[in-house]
């Protein structure tokens, strides 16, 4: 039996904090309630959302439809030799607890990821990424379930086509699978460390590691993440609100030369990404609050709820933050959160 809830509270279960409401929320623990609540006439009737831990995801108004909260748990050894486990995990898994787990277990790769919001099932839509490590490199296949057959399918790493903070989920297969597990590969010794992307070396020195380990720089992450973002339980966020820009190597090369110190990375021998948290902050943005809501001080890239804000006050917030960087840049920001 599914139990579903009437006029359910969102609040509790979106990192901005926001108070609305949905008309139907399920809570999904095993692939056979999902096939259960695909065959019912509710799912049929009514639209849907698939949420997982709420992270990247920006609720204007109450959803008049059905919310399915992906909590599927459980981590699983595939297989395993002296060189690398491979592990399947359960989509609704915290992601930070998972990293946690396979830091303590010696299992390397993704220490980089360390306190990144959401679900292990977020993690292959979004490609998550962070200081110099993206999820796509390590992640062998992702389960789902097709909404409007009920049919499970097995996606490849390639099938998934990974892209910047993007997937086939969040492309062409948009809203219309339930990702119910994803396979990792992950190290077990002669681990690839990486410490050269942003503050981590500066950090490791600072807490006077010389030798760096799975757990130093996991650490050096938190505390890196800790020191820049806001802690979403006391100040409503969702981390990163928009994509870093990526635009061509010439139109980087007219930006420097009125703003010598613009920052870029190569993506290409064509393209440069400019963070989009330095446009933001070139702007006069970065500390500004507007009523409930506001611009992070430490962080431009992060939007805040002060406590009261609402979904549109954000949305109208964002929609400033581009006009005003397309005014002074020409670069159009994109959000990477989802707005509903």
């Amino acid at each position: 039996m599914i139990k579903v809830e009437e006029n359910a509270s969102l609040k509790s279960y979106n990192t901005f904090g926001i108070d609305v409401n949905t008309k139907y929320l399920c809570r999904i623990t095993t692939e056979k309630q999902l096939i259960n609540l695909l065959q019912s006439p509710l799912f049929k009737q009514e639209k849907h959302y698939i949420l997982g831990g709420g992270s990247n995801v920006l609720f204007t108004g109450d959803f008049d439809g059905l919310v399915i909260k992906d909590e599927i748990k459980g981590i699983e050894t595939v297989r395993e030799d002296d060189n690398h486990i491979t592990v399947k995990v359960g989509a609704g898994e915290n992601w930070h607890q998972f990293v946690m787990h396979a830091v303590a277990s010696g299992w390397g790769g993704i220490e980089n990821l360390s306190l990144i919001p959401g679900t292990v099932g977020a993690a292959p839509m979004q490609n998550i990424g962070a200081y110099g490590v993206e999820v796509k490199n390590l992640i062998e296949n992702v389960d789902a379930v097709e909404l409007s057959t009920g049919v499970f399918k097995t996606f490849s790493n390639e099938q998934c086509g990974f892209g910047y903070r993007e997937s086939v989920f969040k492309k062409e297969l948009a809203k219309k699978y339930f990702i119910s597990s994803v396979t990792l590969r992950l190290s077990k010794k002669n681990h690839l460390l990486n410490t050269t992307y942003g503050a981590i070396q500066e950090t490791l020195k600072e807490m006077n590691v010389t030798q760096p380990t799975l757990q130093t720089i996991s650490n050096a992450v938190i505390n890196i993440r800790k020191s820049k973002l806001p802690d979403p339980i006391v100040i409503g966020n969702a981390g990163s609100f928009f994509k870093n820009p990526t635009v061509p190597l010439k139109q980087y090369e007219e930006l420097q030369n009125s703003n010598p110190t613009a920052p870029g990375y190569p993506v290409d021998n064509q393209n440069v990404k400019i963070p989009a948290g330095w446009l933001i902050e070139q702007c006069g943005w970065k500390g500004k609050r507007i009523n409930n809501v506001g611009v992070h001080p430490k962080q431009a890239l992060v939007l805040v709820n002060y406590g009261e804000g609402n979904g549109a006050e954000i949305l109208n917030l964002s929609e400033k933050i581009k006009a005003s960087v397309m005014e002074k840049f020409q670069i159009q920001l994109t959000p990477e959160v989802n707005i509903l």
